[in-house]
């Protein structure tokens, strides 16, 4: 199962297991980056979810 952590108020952040509730309009934290979510793509079987860090963040441009 995919883990993810919503940044909520600079330092509370919340622990996200259902990816259905993720959503472009709020910032994740995944491995110390900050980005936010592009959508997925895959299959059920075999998710992928899209991030792109946010500016300043060092990472690739995008990460699945």
């Amino acid at each position: 199962m995919a883990h993810f952590t919503a940044n909520k108020m600079e330092l509370n952040l919340i622990k996200v297991y259902d990816t259905t509730l993720l959503s472009s309009s709020k910032v994740y934290q995944i491995n110390g980056t900050l980005s936010r979510y592009l959508g997925d793509k895959g299959t059920i079987k075999h998710p992928q979810y899209l991030f792109l860090p946010l500016p300043n963040q060092r990472k690739k441009p995008a990460f699945d």
